[in-house]
């Protein structure tokens, strides 16, 4: 660019900036104009605009040699606090085909004590940097493929022009770094666990035929606190024989060194898994590893049961359902059918509390609930049969009953469900009397005189009765070891569930009971801390063995009461809406050293394992499709690190309200 006659280049010397050694300062008339000596660029040269637009200009200036520009950032003002880049011009950049290319001058960087540039000497850390874009990718699920997004890479060098950005396997190779980080400090933490750990199963599924299974740890830790953690994501064959699924779980247990801790495994309720439980669970009590020769080793979830009873019952009562459906279909196809409909609702005398709607196929409470307000209706569905011609599903009146019944049933199933879904880390004694109640009703509905009705209720006992079969000993232990019911709440529902048995079953669970705590007495006869365990018979200690029995028996014949003789007598705790039974046995440890290390070791199964999102859900978890498509253990590590991560980020707001610092990463 060529100066104009009536231009005049004014003498910058006296100027303090730096800047003005790569600019010169001219004056048009009243105007003043900053002229960069290296690509020739105008810029406003005026005393009030300041020199930030000019800094921010040779930084990104390509004709200029970029050797070291640490002048130019800590020689602002500090008023202007952080680095400021101008405006990025996208489209000029897609021209010039360099829409990415990122300024890499090595500088230092100092901080004043409120946050801003100055003179001292400190170091921009590039490492810590790309941790922490990693660490943000494995918390909130993002792709991996967003470090190459070009919108991505534009804010990151407006905003850090010093960021070398990775690329996609620089960030998964950075995300992989932090789940070992994370992974260390998970098998650190399990190492040191005073109790038993419980493991669960699920599967998911991905885009096509790709399953996974994702193995889970429940545990209480040393302050009382229900926790749990992802130990595994691993792909699996569909054609995988039960042998091999065995050892896989087998051997990510060995893996984390937790095969001599585990307490108890919990599925899904499908014969499909019962020969993998019974081979853990023979390995495992081969090394006897397990209290009570794993008697309480298989439990299977309790909203699993629940919503398979749900399938059940839907397949039963497909057709009578899709009458209910396609009437409601037929009320909303038009404006008019809908008036009319509304005519007969007048008529019939109904008294309209909600309004029609059909349900989601996704959510198998909204087809409760669709059949509970289509029963409001049912009054007027046949008058608009009498009244338009095109109606032909409407539903006969025996139809109707059923229909009643159906939604007797799932109603129960969705208020077990609710409370299932409503508590975010329930514990094993809260699921008892919910299960008890579903039984109690499954008896009743086994004698309704409808042919319909009872040939459903039978079939959904028939699956009940499988789960109850497995998992009725942990279910009714767990609720004794609640001190606002303890034994008085098995003595109440068992009669009515099994007659003149009860009392046998009752000594059933009784004997189980007493069977455990000696299990945990023999093995920790003193259990001062509740942090001795079971597993060191089958180490170290074998030889103890006979010294730590005859000690008990010794016990029990000079008629010492033990801690479950004296949690059994004495009174029930008041019940409370607020009551917490992990504080109260924190509490009580003292006065129960070894009948607290059983609560923390039953109180710890996941007897439901379903998240909440999926209470009510009618399909698998799947996976995002995005993820589907990584490595296999690239997908462990975000699936568990994400895990591991939210843990630690939900424990940060509970103890502050600041959670600034729980994302930090310290890089070493």
């Amino acid at each position: 660019m060529e100066i104009e006659e009536e231009a005049v280049i004014v003498n910058s010397s006296r100027l303090k900036s730096v800047v003005w050694n790569d600019f010169d300062r001219v004056k048009k008339g009243d105007t003043f104009v900053a002229i960069c000596r290296h690509c020739k660029r105008k810029l406003s040269g005026s005393s009030t605009s300041g020199t930030s637009h000019l800094r921010n200009h040779l930084i990104r200036c390509r004709k200029r040699s970029n050797h070291d520009i640490s002048q130019l950032l800590t020689r602002g003002k500090k008023k202007e606090g952080t680095l400021a880049i101008s405006n990025y011009n996208f489209d000029q950049e897609q021209r010039d085909g360099e829409a990415v290319s990122i300024v890499r001058t090595k500088f230092e960087q100092g901080h004043t004590r409120d946050g801003f540039l100055n003179n001292g000497i400190a170091n921009f850390d590039n490492r810590r940097s790309r941790l922490d874009l990693a660490r943000m990718i494995i918390l909130h699920g993002y792709p991996l493929s967003m470090v190459e997004h070009i919108g991505f890479r534009i804010f990151v060098r407006n905003l850090q022009p010093l960021f070398d950005i990775a690329t996609f396997d620089g960030v998964e190779a950075d995300c992989r770094e932090i789940y070992l980080m994370e992974r260390q400090k998970v098998y650190e933490e399990l190492d040191k666990l005073p109790g038993k750990i419980s493991l669960s199963a699920d599967t998911w599924t991905a885009n096509g035929d790709a399953e996974y299974l994702c193995l889970t740890a429940h545990y209480i830790d040393d302050s009382w606190q229900l926790k749990k953690k992802i130990l595994n994501f691993l792909t699996t064959d569909p054609s995988q024989t039960e042998d091999m699924l065995s050892e896989v779980i087998m051997t990510s247990l060995i893996n984390w060194d937790i095969d001599r801790k585990l307490f108890s495994v919990t599925f899904d309720n499908y014969s499909t898994y019962d020969k993998i439980v019974s081979r853990i669970r023979e390995q495992l009590c081969q090394h006897r590893f397990l209290y009570c020769d794993g008697q309480l080793f298989d439990a299977r979830c309790a909203a699993n049961v629940v919503k398979l009873m749900v399938q059940d019952t839907f397949e039963t009562a497909r057709q009578i359902i899709h009458k209910v459906r396609e009437s409601i279909r037929f009320v909303r196809s038009s404006q008019a059918t809908q008036e009319k409909f509304d005519e007969m609702v007048q008529i019939a005398g109904v008294d309209p509390q909600k309004c029609l709607n059909l349900d989601n196929s996704f959510y198998w409470n909204s087809t409760y609930i669709m059949i509970e307000t289509a029963l409001e209706y049912k009054d007027a569905f046949p008058l608009l049969q009498e009244s338009d011609s095109r109606y032909a599903m409407c539903p006969t009146v025996t139809e109707w009953h059923r229909i009643s019944a159906i939604a007797g049933f799932l109603k129960l199933f969705v208020e077990v469900s609710n409370v299932f879904a409503g508590i975010k880390y329930p514990t094993a004694n809260t699921y008892f009397h919910e299960i008890c109640d579903i039984h109690l009703q499954l008896i009743e509905w086994c004698q309704n005189s409808d042919d319909f009705v009872n040939s459903l209720a039978l079939k959904l006992k028939s699956r009940f009765d499988e789960y109850w079969k497995k998992c009725s000993l942990a279910l009714a232990i767990a609720a004794i070891l609640d001190p606002q019911y303890k034994m008085q709440l098995v003595q109440y529902y068992y009669p009515q569930i099994y007659g003149d048995s009860a009392p046998d079953c009752i000594d059933i669970v009784s004997d189980c009971m007493k069977a455990l705590y000696n299990g945990h007495a023999i093995y920790s006869p003193l259990a001062p801390n509740g942090q001795a365990e079971a597993s060191q018979v089958g180490a170290n200690n074998e030889r103890l063995t006979g010294f730590d029995k005859f000690m008990y028996e010794t016990s029990q014949r000079n008629n010492i009461k033990s801690d479950l003789d004296k949690y059994l007598e004495e009174p029930l705790f008041p019940r409370k809406a607020d009551f917490s039974i992990l504080n109260w046995w924190k509490v009580h440890t003292p006065r129960y050293p070894i009948l607290s290390m059983m609560a923390r070791n039953i109180l710890g199964m996941p007897m439901s394992k379903t998240s909440l999102e999926y209470v009510f859900n009618t399909g698998n978890k799947a996976l995002e499709p995005y993820r589907s498509l990584l490595r296999s253990d690239t997908l462990q590590a975000l699936m568990c690190a994400q895990d591991w991560m939210r843990d630690e980020f939900e424990d940060s707001k509970a103890s502050s309200s600041t959670v600034t610092l729980a994302l930090c990463y310290d890089a070493k």
